[in-house]
């Protein structure tokens, strides 16, 4: 991509669209950073880009740099079907991702990650892995750091590892995994896609451009992977629940108290063309669940991705079960955050999806004081009416969709309505008896009382710390 002198528009001043102004600054673009924000916090980041030459509009999106646009960089939240986006394109500009053009300078392999659900603890487990395994690693993407900030940086990595949204997937085009992770599709982001079908379709181009010396990591055991596993023309490594498709050799597969690994001769294989390490030894062996410092069933799959994905990487057996042992999880994911009269509180507030609240659930046997609610973003609420019967004593919610909420599931359990978090928190502890779980696990985004999902578990861990102080 030709990028001196060209007329570049990037959309969003978030830590994606800083690092893509400056890194196309830095190459001789001519840089305007759009963001339709009226938020007066951006004022500084602005500043400090137009001390360097490049043009900050804030508030809004004018038409004129749009309509003059050559290339326009989107940031990861932004869609690429707003107007000005769409009417640029129409006029020939070239319209990609943060992702997209980070992968055109980048040379090393990268190992990309996509799911609904997951996604960050697998990155980081990927990561951790081959670390352990005595590579240097880069993880970034959609979790930390931007793609963009490698591309940037003088210092070199063996292996490149990023998580990958749909919405950095929607605007990829050579984008090129050279080991490429699927971990799973649910309902999610049906209010920025046409359909689910879309929303599959996006997931499904994490290996639109790999080949057949590349190596695609997916679950063979869900149903919507399935259905786009047809097109898939480089090497796999499927994982399998209990039960999964008999079309795919089993090279993993998560049974009732471990995960058993069955690579044989194919990882040093997949070894040698991914990455050019040297070929692994001891490549069958399995995991017992108790290796492993993570809550649910859900987290096998995501350790058994992980494992196979570093396999394929370069990882050996030895610094995947370092990595395991040292990985206590990630803050904001079924997290223990006390226990108070014999009662604990997990703080689950990454669960923005219908599945993940399911997966949360799951995790306990006793009785589940539940707090969900936030925006919707075009979840249907009535999936989780089997999981809630089964393991919630109560229902609390809050936020925009506490009505839809409750339309969907009131009639299945007791529901009551909070104002605040810490509202929420006062009811569920006057609900509790011992040996019962309180559990924040909202099904929605945050971004209709909080400024993110760790803003919104920040906010309950306050609230269930002052609970504790006060008891």
């Amino acid at each position: 991509m030709e990028i001196s002198g060209k007329k570049t528009v990037v959309v969003g001043l978030g830590k994606t669209g800083i690092s893509a102004a400056v890194f196309l600054r830095k190459r001789g673009a001519q840089v305007t950073v759009s963001d339709s924000s009226k938020d007066k916090n951006l004022d500084d980041a602005a500043k400090e880009l137009q001390a360097i030459g490049i043009n900050v509009e804030l508030g809004t999106h004018s038409s004129s740099s749009f309509l003059n646009a050559e290339i326009i960089v989107l940031s990861p939240g932004v869609p690429h079907t707003i107007e000005p986006v769409t009417r640029a394109a129409e006029r020939g500009a070239i319209v990609t991702g943060e992702i997209e053009l980070a992968s055109r300078f980048i040379k090393e392999p990268i190992v990309a990650v996509t799911g609904t659900n997951g996604k960050t603890t697998t990155t980081t487990l990927i990561g951790n892995m081959l670390e352990e395994s005595g590579l240097k690693v880069f993880v970034g993407g959609n979790i930390g750091k931007p793609l963009i900030d490698y591309a940037e940086s003088e210092n070199r990595a063996d292996v490149v590892v990023a998580e990958i949204s749909s919405f950095q997937l929607d605007t990829i085009k050579t984008f090129r995994p050279r080991v490429g992770v699927l971990l799973n599709i649910t309902e999610d982001h049906l209010d920025r896609y046409p359909g689910f079908d879309a929303y599959v379709k996006s997931k499904a181009r994490i290996f639109e451009n790999q080949k057949g010396n590349d190596v695609l990591v997916f679950n063979a055991s869900d149903r919507y992977i399935l259905q786009v596993s047809g097109n898939i023309k480089c090497g796999i490594l499927p994982f399998f629940k209990d039960s999964g498709s008999r079309d795919y050799e089993e090279y993993a597969k998560i049974s009732d108290d471990r995960i058993i690994f069955n690579l044989n001769k194919t990882v040093n294989c997949l070894n040698n063309e991914a990455t050019g390490q040297t070929s692994n030894t001891g490549a069958n062996f399995s995991l017992s669940f108790s290796e492993i410092n993570l809550p649910g069933k859900h987290n096998m799959e995501n350790v058994a991705a992980a494992t196979l994905a570093a396999f394929a990487a370069g990882g050996n057996q030895i610094g995947i079960r370092r990595a395991l042992k040292k990985f206590r999880g990630l803050p904001h994911r079924i997290e223990l955050v006390a226990e108070i009269n014999k009662v604990g509180y997990y703080d689950d507030s990454k669960a923005t999806t219908a599945d993940s609240v399911i997966k949360a659930l799951e995790v306990f046997r006793n009785p589940v004081i539940l707090i969900m609610g936030g925006r919707n973003k075009g979840i249907n609420f009535s999936l989780l009416k089997n999981a809630v019967m089964d393991h919630v004593k109560k229902l609390i919610l809050l936020g925009e969709a506490k009505e839809e909420i409750k339309s969907a599931l009131g009639e299945t359990v007791e529901t009551t309505y909070a104002v605040t978090m810490d509202d929420a928190v006062g009811l569920a502890h006057d609900a509790a008896t011992a040996g019962d779980i309180v559990l924040l696990s909202p099904a929605c985004t945050s971004f209709d009382m909080f400024t993110s999902y760790a803003h919104r578990g920040e906010i309950f861990c306050k609230a269930v710390e002052a609970l504790k102080r006060n008891r």
